[in-house]
């Protein structure tokens, strides 16, 4: 290139760099390079870690580290300064350099939360910004954020823990666990770090999930390429996304789309805390029904089960709810059961049988179903699936539970006023989203009856028998399971008394009530309204999450319960139901003894569902993750209270 031509190149980047610095004015955004220093003297800077020589993606370098070139560059590298000054012939100079034999000296910059500011070579980024290069080559020093619990410090340390792995500075995942389920999705050991071949196929990755994000208007949202990367191999295995063209890239992450939308929405997630009322219908409707073209005159619907209703009490009791779907709607519905399923064994294949056998509503009823039920959901869009888990963020599936703490309170209100040494046991099963409040709910209950009350909290995940250590406890009123195992004839389950000779008497119990709310969804689905919540369209996640005013949870009474707390708990059972009693509008404090709540209100939903702390009534520890039994593992980490951060060995597919 002749000194001429590098000069036109010049006229050209400057003529953008004025183009771009208009259009930022006029828009009113700063119109020149961020300055790093202005930056950091609102940070809290935990430390400074000489990084090395690294390829830089030249789209992460948005800045300089000084503020004595801000005014020579426009907001993205292009030159402003005039043609004859010093600055233009240096640029010139760099960019007959870069044509002739390609700039080598690296940068000097700073990184910091992923993006890079240059202490030295802000000319150097100009010139190969300006030639479209994909990156350079730098040396480069990380600010370390000191760490505070919000989502972005919380995402970058995720990336800093995951760098020495992969080394690849454009993998940024916003999603807490993502890095983890991407190491895991590529067949990697948790530790075990990436060749040249790995970094050569994610980049390739991104790159098409990039474009075809762009078609699709996902330069508009907030969700990483790297993101959208985890939310599809949620979906597709690894080599199916690395085999795929452009288009077919395009086509798979179109049927995704919706999931993609409800990561990148932080409102997308809809928590249904009861039933909606049903429209009411207009006159003429009422006086001359017209049948809407989307209410279905026959329809099939699936149960996946994990168990069999003889061996499963959980499985039991979802039966009892299909058969009332039998009984309610005889003539307009049919439903079959598919016991059995194994996470990442035969899960998908029972799933995709029953579509095969005509099912268009299928429920599958253990949150282990949770994955193989958001890819059957993407592969036929048509049919409608229902996991029973919590709080999950796909929009392609709708998720429901019960809100089983509002049962707790009341059988902790029964509990405190039995315990006559004033010491109350509870068996709890796994440390899952909503299982502290129900725990916290059961101790408010006990005391109001007992304000003396203490709870000694036992985990059914940890080795070891939580009965035996009652026992020698001199706890003689216990929570056990939720209901009793099917032709079992022990009564540890609900809440239950230990007599002089062993001798266990049940007190009471709360009761799920599958059958009401499947009657809704079905009720829902034939008379046409089941699309009224905007679930999977629009990128909303819907997770149905109803109470004891929906009648999906209620509370059996023993008849050796005394009358006058049977009258008790029968006014705690209606002012719940009436909305005039909520569990948690009261004083409490936590373990640590902090203030949790100044009784003037209760909780949002999502402030119950995510609780992870204890109230000061409770002897006892949420468990970590290493130390539950292997067969308790897996559901912690589809539900499990920390589930985004996970060790990285813990993660699955």
């Amino acid at each position: 290139m002749t000194r001429s031509e590098a000069a036109e190149q010049y006229s050209q980047a400057r003529r953008r760099g004025m183009k771009e610095y208009r259009e930022a004015a006029l828009s009113g955004r700063y119109p020149y390079l961020p300055v790093l220093d202005d930056i950091l003297q609102n940070a809290n800077v935990e430390a400074q870690l000489p990084i090395g020589i690294v390829e830089v993606p030249l789209k992460l370098v948005v800045g300089t580290k000084t503020a004595g070139r801000t005014a020579a560059f426009s907001y993205n590298f292009m030159p402003l300064l005039g043609t004859g000054t010093e600055f233009s012939v240096k640029w010139i100079t760099l960019c007959q350099a870069h044509v002739e034999e390609g700039i080598r000296d690296p940068i000097r910059c700073y990184e910091y939360l992923g993006s890079f500011y240059v202490q030295e070579g802000n000319k150097r980024v100009s010139v190969m910004k300006y030639f479209d290069a994909a990156s350079i080559t730098a040396n480069v020093t990380r600010i370390v954020p000191k760490f505070v619990d919000n989502p972005v410090i919380r995402a970058y340390y995720d990336f800093m823990d995951f760098y020495p792995l992969c080394g690849m500075y454009e993998l940024k995942i916003l999603q807490e666990g993502g890095y983890s389920k991407l190491q895991a999705a590529m067949g990697k050991q948790p530790q075990e770090a990436w060749d040249d071949d790995d970094r050569a196929n994610i980049r390739s990755l991104l790159v098409r999930i990039s474009e075809a994000m762009s078609g699709r208007g996902g330069d508009k949202i907030t969700t990483t390429p790297a993101d959208v990367l985890v939310v599809l191999l949620q979906v597709y295995d690894y080599k199916t996304l690395l085999d795929a063209s452009p288009a077919k890239l395009a086509e798979l992450l179109k049927a995704a789309w919706d999931d993609v939308l409800a990561l990148a929405n932080p409102d997308s997630k809809t928590v249904s805390t009861s039933p909606a009322t049903p429209a009411e219908k207009p006159l003429i409707q009422r006086i001359l029904p017209v049948k809407r073209t989307n209410e279905p005159d026959h329809l099939k619907v699936a149960f996946i089960n994990e168990r069999t209703p003889t061996t499963s009490t959980w499985t039991n009791s979802h039966e009892f709810g299909r058969a009332q779907i039998d009984q309610v709607f005889a003539d307009r519905v049919q439903t079959k059961a598919y016991n059995g399923a194994v996470q990442g064994q035969n899960d998908e294949e029972l799933i995709e049988q029953a579509i095969a056998d005509g099912a268009t509503l299928i429920f599958t009823t253990t949150p282990k179903l949770a994955s193989a039920s958001l890819r059957a959901a993407v592969r036929h869009p048509d049919v409608r699936i229902l996991n029973c888990s919590v709080d999950m963020p796909y929009a392609s599936i709708r998720t429901y539970y019960c809100r089983i703490y509002e049962a707790k309170f009341i059988t902790g209100a029964i509990a405190g006023a039995m315990a006559s040494n004033d010491r109350i046991g509870f068996v709890a099963s796994y440390p899952m989203l909503g299982m502290p409040a129900d725990i916290n709910a059961f101790a408010l209950g006990a005391r109001m009856t007992n304000p003396r009350a203490r709870i000694s909290l036992e985990w059914t995940c940890l080795p070891g028998d939580p009965l035996k250590r009652f026992a020698q406890q001199g706890i003689t009123v216990i929570s056990g399971r939720d209901t009793p195992a099917p032709g079992h004839p022990s009564r540890e389950y609900g809440i239950f008394q230990v007599r002089p000779g062993g001798v266990l008497q049940d007190l009471a119990s709360p009761f799920w009530h599958w059958g009401q709310f499947y009657e809704h969804v079905v009720r829902s689905v034939l008379d046409g309204s089941w699309n009224q919540d905007k679930s999977g369209v629009d990128g909303k996640a819907v997770n149905y999450w109803w109470g004891m005013n929906s009648g999906v949870i209620d509370v059996l009474f023993s008849r050796e319960l005394p009358h006058d707390l049977r009258h008790l708990a029968s006014i705690l059972r209606s002012g719940i139901m009436s909305g005039s009693i909520d569990p948690f509008a009261c004083h409490i404090v936590g373990q640590d003894g902090s203030l949790k709540n100044d009784g003037l209100h209760g909780f949002a939903p999502e402030e119950i569902l995510h609780m992870d702390w204890l109230c000061d009534a409770v002897d006892g520890r949420i468990p970590e993750y290493d130390e539950l039994t292997e067969e308790a593992r897996p559901m912690y980490r589809v539900q499990g209270i920390h589930r985004e951060r996970l060790p990285k060995e813990a993660h699955e597919v």
